[in-house]
C-alpha cells in the first residue's frame, strides 16, 4: 500500500509538531513557554495551553501577569469540559483577584461548573445544592448582575431536580414494602417541599402506606394505625376531594372505618 504524499506530509506535520511541543514542555526558557500558553489557548489547543501552565504558574505567582495566567488555566479546563476543576479554579480566581473585570464572569462560571455536575435525579444530588448555593451567593454578591435571571431559572430548575429526588426515594421505600420507612420518607418530603407538584400522589403514597402499616401490624397496635390512617384520610380529602385517586381513597376509608366500627353514613352523605 502506498503512502499518498500528502498523507505522508500530514504525517510528518505531525511528528514535527509533537517533537518540538515534548522539547518545549522540557525547556527552562519559561517565557517562551507563557508565550506559547497562550498561542496553544487562541488556536484551541487547551490541553497543551494547561499542562504548560501547570509549569509556569508557579513561577509567575507574584507578578502583574499572575491574574491573566490564571483566568486562562480557569477557561481552559472549562473548554476542554473539565469542570471539576474549572469550578475550583474560577472560585479560585474569584476569592484572590475581587477586583478583576473578570470576577463577576469566574464568580458565575464557577456556579455554572457546579450546576453542569448535577446529575440525573435518582444518584446523589449533593452537587445540586452546592450550583443552587453557588447561584444563591453569586445573586447577593452582584445584585444587579445582566445574569441573575439566568441564575433564578437555574435554581429553579435544581430545586426540581431536588423535589424529584424526593419523590423518588419516598416511592421507593413504598414500592418495597417499607411501609413504616415509607411514612416517615413521604412525610419528610411533603415537609421539604410542600408546593410539589407530585404532592397529591405523595400524599395519597402516605395514605396508603399508612393504611397498609396498620393491616400489616401487629394486633395489638393495630387500632392506634388505623386512627392515624383515619386521621390522614380526612387530611387528603380536605385538600384533594376530587382526586384521581378517589376510587382507592374509598376503599381505604371503607375498610379503615370498618375495622374502627365507625359510623360511615355521615361521610357518605357528605360525599353526596
Amino acid at each position: 500500500m502506498r503512502i499518498r504524499p500528502i498523507t505522508f506530509l500530514i504525517i510528518a506535520l505531525i511528528a514535527t509538531s509533537c517533537g518540538e511541543y515534548e522539547k518545549l514542555l522540557k525547556s527552562t526558557d519559561f517565557e517562551l513557554k507563557k508565550q506559547k500558553v497562550y498561542d496553544y489557548f487562541d488556536d484551541g489547543k487547551y490541553t497543551r495551553s494547561i499542562e504548560l501552565l501547570s509549569q509556569i504558574l508557579p513561577r509567575y505567582r507574584a507578578t502583574d501577569e499572575a491574574e491573566q495566567l490564571n483566568w486562562i488555566n480557569a477557561q481552559a479546563h472549562f473548554r476542554i469540559r473539565d469542570y471539576m476543576m474549572a469550578g475550583q479554579y474560577y472560585q479560585n480566581f474569584a476569592d484572590t483577584y475581587p477586583g478583576s473585570n473578570n470576577a463577576e464572569e469566574a464568580s458565575y462560571l464557577a456556579a455554572l461548573c457546579e450546576y453542569y455536575q448535577s446529575p440525573r435525579p435518582e444518584l446523589d444530588q449533593t452537587n445540586t445544592r452546592a450550583a443552587i448555593e453557588s447561584f444563591m451567593i453569586f445573586m447577593q454578591r452582584y445584585p444587579t448582575s445582566t445574569r441573575t435571571e439566568d441564575c433564578k431559572a437555574r435554581v429553579l430548575e435544581l430545586q426540581e431536580k431536588l423535589v424529584e429526588k424526593s419523590y423518588l426515594s419516598a416511592r421507593l421505600y413504598y414500592d418495597l414494602g417499607e411501609y413504616r420507612a415509607a411514612t416517615v420518607s413521604l412525610a419528610n418530603s411533603l415537609k421539604e417541599y410542600p408546593d410539589t407538584r407530585y404532592r397529591e400522589e405523595l400524599m395519597f403514597l402516605k395514605l396508603d402506606a399508612l393504611y397498609l402499616y396498620a393491616v400489616n401490624s401487629v394486633p395489638e397496635r393495630r387500632v392506634e394505625r388505623y386512627q392515624t390512617t383515619l386521621d390522614e384520610y380526612y387530611s387528603f380529602i380536605e385538600e384533594f376531594p376530587q382526586s384521581k385517586f378517589s376510587k382507592d381513597v374509598a376503599r381505604i376509608f371503607e375498610s379503615t372505618a370498618k375495622f374502627l366500627k365507625v359510623d360511615t353514613s355521615v361521610q357518605q352523605t357528605e360525599n353526596n
